[in-house]
């Protein structure tokens, strides 16, 4: 399947993430074996992305996203449905006084 976002043809995954918000993946999840310091300046820079304007709705986009790659991929995060139980009716004789 093929990817094509803005003209640009995403090879994996993440590189489709990357060219749909805009942002470099990284930029919100991190890197393995980052430092304090690095961390700090990573989020310093998101925050510095949310507060422009043309990322107002970049909250949005990256639930969407996330929600939608869930849907898609469920054994990716290893989620099944959950069956919820009948409600039981305990039927009670009697008038309480």
């Amino acid at each position: 399947m093929k990817y094509i976002v803005a003209g640009h043809e995403a090879v994996t995954d993440a590189e489709f993430a990357e060219l749909a918000l805009g942002t470099p993946v990284e930029l919100w999840l991190g890197v393995e074996g980052e430092t304090a310091e690095e961390r700090a300046a990573r989020l310093d820079a998101a925050r510095d992305i949310l507060t422009d304007p043309q990322f107002r709705d970049l909250p949005d986009d990256l639930i969407c996203l996330a929600a939608r790659v869930v849907d898609e991929n469920p054994d990716l995060f290893n989620v099944v449905p959950l069956v919820r139980p009948a409600r039981r009716r305990v039927l009670r004789k009697g008038v309480a006084a």
